[in-house]
């Protein structure tokens, strides 16, 4: 197994390496360079969903994809409750995936819940011959870049993180429509958060439409979280990943941010993703 160091020092090419058939010590070697660099790229990996489910479960506990009010006759017909299909793919009149071909805002995953999902795994299956692409910000860089007097301000401070829109920006199935940020449902979690295993702080910002700062009055809400954006993705601190089929992607949501390009709506993307929830939460 061959780590190199792409870019900007937050992401990490991963070769000679089937995670098929991967050892203990080398996946302790790749969870470690997952801790220090927070991106892993690992090209030719074509996995199943099954293979995908069992590599991804060695990072922790998977979350189940989400059923929503899927008809119980839907349910059966999935092949595999902890991979979620992201596809703009439509099949019997009905898509087959989640988020379409719309631009995907930066983000981390899940930042809504009480325990944030520390790891997501991505795998490339269709991939369109142009956009679509994914992009990358280290949050730890973010945070270093933030004058003092903005860090000293965020340190005091929480983010209410909208449960009800994806991150195309699509009301969630379930929930009502709102018009302030202060009436979005959702998780607070601290604007500074300490990275449990790294012990390293990160800016934390998780989305910027509908986010709230609590205990602000909303305009100066909305000034200082413009203010704290500024600094999550400049483009000096951004990579991008150009996909190819079978590009396996990890990275650590609590460590970088993450956005998709569109792409034309003819074109047919597939990708296949784990979600891996905290060891201290378990599946919901």
């Amino acid at each position: 197994m061959k780590i190199t160091a792409l870019g900007n020092n937050f992401v990490a090419e991963v070769g000679d390496i089937d995670v098929r058939t991967v050892t203990t010590d080398q996946f302790n070697e790749l969870y470690q360079a997952w801790l220090d660099y927070g991106v892993l790229r690992l090209r030719d990996q074509p996995l199943n969903e099954d293979e995908l489910q069992t590599f991804s479960a060695r990072f922790g506990p998977l979350e189940e994809i989400p059923m929503g009010r899927l008809p119980e006759a839907a349910r059966k017909k999935i092949k595999n409750r902890y991979v979620t299909q992201l596809s703009n793919i439509i099949e019997d009149g009905k898509p087959i995936g989640g988020l379409g071909n719309s631009e995907a805002a930066w983000h981390s995953d899940m930042t809504y819940a009480e325990v944030p999902p520390p790891a997501s795994v991505l795998l490339g299956i269709e991939i369109p011959a142009a956009g679509g692409n994914t992009y990358f910000a280290d949050q730890g860089a973010a945070l270093e870049a933030l004058p003092l007097h903005l860090k000293q301000q965020a340190s005091k401070l929480t983010i209410k993180h909208d449960a009800a829109h994806t991150s195309v920006g699509k009301l969630r199935p379930g929930f009502e429509a709102f018009e302030d940020p202060r009436d979005a449902p959702g998780a607070s979690h601290p604007i500074i958060r300490t990275h449990e295993e790294t012990g390293r702080d990160m800016l934390y910002l998780g989305r910027r439409d509908w986010a709230y700062i609590p205990g602000l009055e909303l305009a100066d809400s909305e000034a200082l979280l413009d203010e704290l954006w500024c600094y999550a993705a400049p483009p000096d601190n951004v990579w991008c990943q150009v996909w190819q089929p079978n590009d396996l992607i990890i990275w650590d949501n609590r460590r970088v941010l993450h956005r998709r390009d569109d792409f034309n709506e003819n074109a047919r993307r597939l990708m296949k993703r784990c979600q891996v929830l905290s060891k201290h939460a378990s599946a919901s």
